[in-house]
């Protein structure tokens, strides 16, 4: 038919308008099917499957299904190893099926994880989301997040789902190494750039988890979670404000957890009032997978399916992840027996359709041919095998890129770069373990475990590797001494012993990325306490009782603390699982090749039982002498050193001092000029960055929080001039009665390398009325470079 028949295949009517028309002419069954997806790779048997899978996962029967449409597919990459030509072909013939079988030739959208790269067999492996976080570096995540989506898009994907916005409030979750740090500020610039790349791509970014997930009680996976309401609103909602307002991002994904009660499948307030009337989001809300279902089998928030079905779609979610199971039939129910109005249906299904329509899958010419397979001969399978690449040169040297910029160099004696060691002991579990440098939503960690007779896929060098690489010159003994989480002791001999005799000796130690237990970080692979793993501290103290000078080297996705090497290794260099590249960008730090920039995103904790803590702290979660606990950490987060030295000076005279006035309105901006030089004789990269104190406020305030960072290049020797504008928006916080305000008072600006370094401090007093401010309040100070 054409266009004029069917109005929702017009690309000259406004979507809004192709829409109404499109859904005025489905049944009711056809409505609820495009609010849902099917995952047809999913096992509900054997180990891997989730807790909890078991109980959601049923047979399917798509050729009853399909005939009614269908609204999502999920992870058609990401559910097996499949080489991406093949996956491609598989997917392009799965969408031609299903646009066959509906009346109308609606297409599916196709989601896929992508929290550090594609999750599929073959691609790229990037580092994770917490050593994003370490890089400071926006631009750079962007441009990764950008070649992840455009890989996606070729092959035929719509929707990937990350980031994962959520900041780190306890280390002992096992998801921190899915985050980006335990600051709101680093957390969402970082995450609205990676949200800005993938949009980019034509990818359809999911903001995940909409909210307080991170907050769990005792960091244990998808347990209850008790915050304040402002807490809630300054800590853990700014992130997914900034990703939509700056982002753009198109999805957001409802958390498995409830706050105060109420789950956030099930949160109106969250989802409907927040979310898009006061925030103004236009896109979809998807559900957390099984999270719908969950209102019945976790929450006990509803008696049967029908009701969780009816609580979720009225809260405000729209389509039911991975499969179908409350959105089907007990949907149905919900509507004719009148717990449900069609109209909350067409509600979601607007959504819907509205973002099919952006997507293009509602065109008349609409094609199921992805662009990597265009001109190819798609009756011959086994010719396109390997004829698509997702793990490419100019992917490589992206990862490459974040790997160095991620590593942090913790403390240095002057042991680092090392000088042409004659023998280097490497020691440790990480060593010798391709897999170390993974996080567990990598393929090979996610899904290729499962399958132990696929090769990786991808070229995965250890540290063992890099290092008799990187050193050519030197032998390079090892020994691992014991393993990741098993707690031998008996290597322990073998290990002190190539450390006595050798010049230098790097321990590496750290994680192993898992899923439900099966790590010691990732998914459901929470901590007791962070002591490192197993028997490796007793092997470290061992190691460094040798007395060989020691770089302890750390692959984890999490902090640990480190006990006496916090003083008296050599150097302690740490990694968040630093992907695909990673090894070789540590080796490179190691021999003094690359002057390490990263900055801890997390803090480093003294001793192992001081948890939760955050550098974002009130004055009573801070060392008081009415408790025996001390929570200051070891390296505080916005802490790394490098190969170069750097100056910070200020600048108070002419025209700059006027514009520090020591008074400025409540409405107004504070501008602060500096100097800062490289004083050492080699390049490197200073990252500045400004910290705000509220010595007085009308509610209890962080001692410090991050309002501002930028990454300095400076060549030996130079100096650069910043000129740094405040708005006073920055000081802004939620008042007793919910609103958030910017207040008259003392506030003090404090700029420095890290929040324990402050080098800088330019005391400014608010005047002026009190200031109440909303979602559109200016987010961020202003660097310049001259």
């Amino acid at each position: 038919m054409s266009s004029d028949t069917r109005p929702w295949h017009n690309t000259a009517l406004p979507i809004a308008a192709r829409v109404a028309a499109l859904i005025d002419v489905l049944t009711l069954e056809e409505k609820v099917a495009q609010l849902y997806g099917v995952w047809v790779g999913a096992d509900s048997d054997g180990e891997e499957v989730a807790p909890y899978q078991h109980d959601m996962d049923e047979q399917i029967d798509l050729d009853l299904l399909l005939p009614k449409g269908l609204g999502q597919l999920t992870r058609p990459f990401g559910s097996a190893p499949v080489d991406a030509a093949l996956g491609a072909l598989s997917l392009l013939r799965t969408q031609q099926r299903i646009v066959a079988a509906n009346r109308f030739g609606i297409p599916a959208v196709a989601h896929e994880e992508c929290l550090a790269g594609f999750a599929a067999w073959g691609a790229t492996a990037y580092p994770v989301p917490l050593s994003w976080g370490a890089t400071f570096n926006p631009a750079l995540v962007e441009s990764m997040a950008n070649r992840i989506g455009a890989d996606m898009r070729a092959v035929g994907v719509h929707q990937g789902l990350a980031p994962v916005l959520d900041v780190v409030r306890d280390a002992r979750w096992g998801r921190v190494e899915e985050t980006i740090g335990e600051d709101p500020y680093l957390v969402g610039t970082v995450a609205t750039a990676y949200v800005r790349g993938l949009e980019a791509a034509g990818i359809v970014a999911t903001l995940k988890h909409f909210v307080g997930y991170s907050a769990s009680k005792a960091g244990r996976n998808l347990a209850p979670v008790s915050v304040g309401a402002r807490e809630l609103a300054d800590v853990l909602l700014p992130p997914f404000e900034m990703a939509i307002r700056e982002g753009g991002a198109r999805s957001v994904m409802h958390a498995y957890t409830d706050i105060d009660g109420v789950p956030s499948a099930a949160d109106e307030s969250l989802l409907t009032t927040l979310l898009r009337d006061t925030w103004g989001f236009t896109g979809t809300v998807v559900a957390d997978y099984f999270g719908i279902a969950f209102l019945r089998s976790l929450h006990g928030i509803a008696g049967t399916w029908a009701d969780a079905a009816a609580a979720a779609l009225t809260a405000g979610v729209d389509v039911e992840l991975p499969t179908v199971k409350t959105f089907g039939e007990p949907l149905l129910e919900a509507i004719a027996d009148g717990r449900l109005d069609e109209s909350v249906i067409d509600r979601a299904l607007t959504r819907v359709l509205s973002q099919k329509a952006e997507l293009g899958l509602l065109d008349a010419d609409w094609s199921a041919v992805p662009s990597a397979l265009e001109g190819a001969d798609l009756h011959d399978a086994e010719a396109l095998r390997g004829t698509v690449d997702l793990d490419s040169d100019a992917n490589r040297a992206v990862a490459r890129a974040l790997a160095e910029q991620s590593v942090i160099l913790l403390s240095n004696d002057g042991t680092l770069p090392l000088q042409r060691p004659r023998r280097i002991a490497v020691v440790g579990p990480n060593a010798d373990n391709p897999m170390a440098v993974l996080g567990c939503y990598s393929f090979p960690a996610h899904v290729g475990v499962q399958h132990p007779e696929i090769p990786l896929g991808l070229k995965l060098p250890t540290l063992l590797a890099s290092l008799s690489a990187e050193f050519g010159d030197s032998e390079v003994v090892y020994a691992a001494g014991t393993s990741v989480d098993g707690g031998e002791t008996e290597g322990f001999a073998d290990a002190v012993a190539i450390a006595a005799d050798a010049d230098v000796v790097i321990v590496v130690l750290g994680d192993r990325a898992g899923l439900f237990g099966r790590g010691t970080s990732g998914e459901g692979c929470d901590a007791p306490s962070l002591q490192l793993p197993g028997s490796q501290q007793e092997l470290l103290d061992a190691i460094l009782a040798a007395g060989t000078p020691t770089v302890v080297t750390l692959l984890s996705g999490r902090p640990y603390a480190l006990g006496r090497a916090t003083t008296e290794a050599a150097a302690i260099v740490q990694t968040f699982f630093p992907g695909e590249e990673g090894t070789p960008a540590i080796a490179g730090v190691l021999s003094g090749r690359v002057n390490p920039s990263g900055r801890l995103p997390v803090s480093v904790p003294s001793h192992p039982g001081a948890q939760p803590s955050s550098y974002l702290a009130a004055p009573l979660a801070r060392a008081t002498g009415v408790s025996n606990i001390d929570p200051t950490a070891a390296f505080a987060f916005g802490h790394g050193i490098g190969y170069s030295t750097f100056e910070y000076s200020a600048v108070e005279d002419g025209a700059a001092a006027d514009r520090a006035a020591a008074t400025v309105a409540t409405d107004g901006v504070v501008t602060i000029q500096l100097t800062v030089r490289n004083t050492s004789g080699r390049f490197g990269v200073e990252v500045v960055q400004l910290y705000l104190h509220d010595p007085v406020a009308s509610v209890v305030r962080p001692v410090q929080r991050l309002v501002g960072y930028h990454r300095v290049e400076l060549a030996a020797g130079e100096a650069v001039l910043l000129t740094v504008e405040v708005p006073t928006d920055v000081a802004s916080f939620t008042s007793r009665k919910g609103q958030r305000i910017v207040e008259a008072g003392e506030i003090v600006l404090g700029i420095g390398a890290s929040s324990a370094d402050i080098r800088l401090t330019r005391s400014v007093t608010f005047v002026g009325a009190t200031r109440t401010v909303d979602h559109t309040r200016r987010l961020h100070a202003q660097f310049t470079r001259s």
